[in-house]
């Protein structure tokens, strides 16, 4: 079993297909990505009412909300950002395709701007954080927009070298990296493929297209979004952090434990967010299970002294 692992002698010259800058069509792109699923969702209870959702909709649509949301969580997040286990390679790859599947970015430049997030976290040079415009009701509102969504059409980008240069190294990732767009591809029309072939009709292709596949990634977005927006600006804090996340409850069983958001930023290479008692957190059970399963190692579980260590006073 290995780790991950630098499987390259040095790191390629460009680890995505984008460059430091954003340009015109990449916000276009960003744009569309963000604005259709969005209305899909205005339009799924009509849609829903109208008879145009089966059993093999919701079945597909929570097998992909689940693979996807948890690639994030797991993947993107708890491995490759903060190193809370180490996997074996098949596991790595795995989770690296699964993130990239829930349509929010090569992982590399995802990891990058997270890293950025939490050296910065809630102050000046954080990417997305609602405080940003003042703590009054107008530049809160005006922040909480900046945070969900607006700062992903910031041209600047985060420098990779400076933020992820240990996944720079890592061939597997930069080779995902690179063909994120494929994995968009498979994310978008497999749902519909799967939806014929359950029901073989055109119909259930598209109604498994409209919910597995529109809907559900724009349900993974604002989930995920709202963890840099609402998580920051509201929510308990048991835990002292140096910013102002908090956690929030009822996201905790759609984001899969990620709105445990106060003990993430305390202790932020935890493998394990929800702590307290009925405190759901999925992402932690599935890594608990890839453990128990030889999968992965070095888990950073949280102890008991490092919980109490980490108590707001």
């Amino acid at each position: 079993m290995t780790a991950i692992d630098d499987r390259s002698a040095a790191a390629p010259t460009r680890v995505t297909r984008g460059a430091d800058h954003q340009s015109w069509p990449e916000r276009i792109a960003l744009g569309l990505f963000i604005a259709v699923p969005f209305v899909a969702i205005l339009a799924a209870v009509p849609v829903a009412w109208g008879g145009w959702l089966g059993w093999s909709d919701v079945a597909i649509t929570f097998v992909m909300y689940g693979i996807t949301l948890h690639g994030i969580t797991v993947g993107y997040h708890r491995l490759f950002t903060h190193k809370s286990f180490k996997p074996n390679r098949a596991v790595k790859i795995a989770l690296a395709v699964s993130g990239s599947m829930a349509v929010q970015g090569p992982v590399i430049r995802w990891v990058a701007d997270h890293r950025k997030h939490h050296k910065f976290s809630d102050k000046d040079g954080d990417p997305h954080s609602p405080w940003r415009y003042g703590n009054n009701l107008r530049g809160l509102t005006k922040g909480l927009v900046w945070a969900h969504v607006g700062w992903l059409f910031d041209p600047e980008q985060t420098p990779i070298d400076k933020f992820a240069p240990d996944l720079a190294k890592d061939r597997d990732l930069v080779r995902i990296s690179r063909n994120f767009w494929v994995f968009v591809l498979v994310s978008i029309l497999l749902p519909p493929l799967l939806g014929f072939a359950l029901t073989w009709s055109w119909q259930g292709a598209l109604t498994a297209f409209f919910w597995g596949s529109v809907v559900r990634i724009g349900l993974i977005h604002h989930v995920t979004w709202s963890i840099n927006s609402i998580c920051h600006a509201v929510g308990e804090r048991p835990f002292a952090s140096r910013d102002f996340s908090g956690n929030v409850w009822w996201l905790a069983i759609p984001s899969g434990g990620e709105s445990w958001h106060n003990l993430h930023h305390a202790d932020p290479t935890s493998a394990r967010h929800g702590v307290g008692r009925f405190q759901l957190d999925s992402s932690a059970r599935i890594i608990w299970l890839m453990e128990k399963l030889g999968w992965v190692r070095d888990v950073r579980w949280p102890t008991p002294e490092r919980l109490a260590a980490k108590r707001a006073a």
